[in-house]
């Protein structure tokens, strides 16, 4: 693990996040496919078998959530370790329970966060927006090269700022210092599961 990501250069995660701004997008948006989805998931701190069981948690829910909830619900899911992540707007309270005990039940998933927010849905250019904070949260991450932030996933609803990883204590209240100093972020929550030290395999 630690060779994979010392061969990840600050210059060239830069490069993905500028690239990853310009598209509207993130940095996992900008590293599909070939040689960098191995580096990604070579760097990261969850086996290579959790990290593609996540993805299926994230359709497994996506596509139930879209068949139990109507079109007035946003829901966002983002799946870490099998701790599933909800995000976005729903209608009622009725709705947001039904989507947590939907996502709940799906084969691995050890826990459910409910952020959901009982409201309308965000507009097309909220959402631009959260993308664009998103990007600029990552790109604050390699700056100061405390920790790889490969091992921090951000996600944006509303302002709010959500991390999610698997990190030790100095890494997550990092992670959280840097994300409260970008402007525009209403809020920082964090979702973190915490290691007892640094892995050995990533100790310089």
């Amino acid at each position: 693990m630690q060779k994979t990501e010392k061969s990840v250069s600050p210059l060239a995660l830069a490069a993905v996040v500028s690239a990853a701004l310009l598209l509207g997008g993130c940095i996992e948006a900008a590293l599909v496919g070939g040689a960098a989805t191995g580096v990604m998931i070579g760097s990261d701190r969850r086996p290579a078998e959790v990290v593609l069981g996540d993805e299926r948690v994230e359709v497994t829910a996506n596509n139930r959530l879209g068949q139990k909830l109507d079109e007035k619900a946003h829901v966002n899911v983002t799946s870490y370790n099998y701790t599933v992540l909800l995000t976005g707007e729903v209608p009622d309270a009725k709705a947001k329970e039904e989507a947590e005990r939907t996502v709940a039940q799906i084969e691995r998933v050890k826990g459910v966060v409910n952020e959901l927010q009982i409201a309308g849905a965000t507009s097309m250019q909220a959402r631009g927006n959260d993308t664009f904070l998103t990007g600029r949260v990552k790109a604050a991450f390699i700056g100061p090269q405390k920790f790889s932030p490969l091992n921090v996933k951000v996600v944006t609803e509303a302002g709010v700022i959500y991390l999610l990883g698997l990190v030790t204590r100095k890494e997550a209240d990092d992670a959280t210092e840097i994300a409260r100093g970008i402007g525009g972020v209403q809020k920082v929550v964090r979702v973190f599961e915490y290691l007892p030290a640094a892995p050995a395999s990533a100790a310089k």
